[in-house]
């Protein structure tokens, strides 16, 4: 294969997942600010950051991840930039990620890995493999004595049932907003602090998302003898696996030259932003941030994405894995894959 077959078949989880949405946002990916009624669809890398670094955002209005938060927390928000309480709570997750937190967290999925993928003795599916890396993650982020798998459940169905209550769809919206509620309470139950329910939601959403995306890249395109740190933050960038940022104005503002009033809906595209859609290496360092945000909304997790995926590729490259079945998550919050089986180099 190659790497435009690599971004072909990746392209495809995007558009399998949410179809009418990333449709719409691919066929308006040359517009770098469009406004469709209340809601604005900015593509633009320099908006985007604009965006994010400039202009008030309200971070609790209902269909962002703001809201979506406060309603996993029952009302507490870890990432609110509004009030010490908030920011110190921010600081302390920053700690809890910052490099010798990693290195704390390292040996946790490290020995996952090593229980579950060496050696690659033959076919096997990734994604629960990735699912269990995760949820033990998550355990020891937050302190939670639940099982990995189970809170690695819990948190998947928390986000998918957010994203469900927030985004169109086939449920009514007083039985979305009803599951919802359900699965957080569920998610809450298994960890020591509930304001850490957004962490774990983050954690193994992204986690799940992201690090089977980036395998199949690697298999598709033969990247196993390129693999270390720097194509881990490449192929995060290609991946996105946090594709859209909804937010909400709390103030006017203009971007790019374009007005935004107060309410506005802003769909900040970090796909198009961290231009994941341009397979060529020598992008921007500012473009493989984009997919974690910018300034004071950056997702502080990023070292910690960039670190688990360099050690799972490098557990996996020495067998080459190559593709046999890959099945398209359409229930996740994030695009992704219900199921990635591969095995060893040469296997049918």
């Amino acid at each position: 294969m190659s790497a435009a077959t690599a971004r072909r078949l990746d392209r495809r989880v995007y558009l399998h997942s949410r179809p009418v949405l990333f449709a719409l946002l691919s066929a308006t990916r040359r517009r770098p600010v469009l406004r469709l009624g209340r809601t604005v669809l900015v593509h633009d890398p320099e908006a985007y950051r604009e965006v994010l670094t400039r202009v008030p955002l309200d971070r609790t209005a209902e269909g962002t991840t703001g809201g979506a938060a406060a309603g996993l927390t029952d009302g507490g928000l870890l990432f609110d930039q509004d009030g010490e309480a908030h920011r110190a709570g921010r600081r302390a997750l920053a700690e809890r990620l910052g490099s010798q937190g990693v290195e704390r967290l390292r040996p946790v999925w490290q020995q996952v890995l090593a229980d579950r993928l060496d050696p690659l003795a033959g076919p096997l599916d990734l994604v629960p493999v990735v699912r269990e890396l995760a949820g033990a993650t998550a355990a020891a982020l937050t302190g939670s004595g639940a099982p990995p798998a189970v809170l690695a459940g819990a948190a998947s169905a928390a986000a998918a049932a957010a994203a469900a209550d927030h985004l169109p769809g086939l449920l009514p919206r007083r039985r979305a907003a009803a599951d919802a509620a359900r699965a957080a309470a569920r998610l809450s139950a298994l960890l020591p602090d509930p304001l850490d329910a957004m962490v774990a939601v983050a954690a193994v959403n992204t986690t799940v998302a992201a690090l089977p995306r980036a395998a199949a890249w690697c298999a598709r395109a033969g990247l196993w003898p390129q693999v270390s740190p720097e194509l881990a933050s490449e192929l995060l960038r290609l991946t996105a696996p946090s594709p859209v940022l909804p937010r909400v104005a709390a103030a006017d503002a203009t971007v790019a030259g374009r007005p935004l009033h107060r309410g506005d809906r802003l769909v900040l595209v970090a796909r198009h932003a961290a231009e994941a859609h341009r397979a060529a290496p020598g992008r921007p360092a500012t473009a493989a941030q984009a997919v974690f945000g910018a300034g004071p909304h950056a997702c502080p997790g990023a070292r910690l994405a960039r670190v688990q995926l360099t050690d799972f590729l490098t557990v996996l490259a020495p067998h080459r894995p190559v593709v046999l079945r890959a099945r398209v998550d359409r229930r996740s919050a994030l695009p992704g894959y219900a199921a990635l089986l591969v095995g060893p180099g040469g296997a049918r």
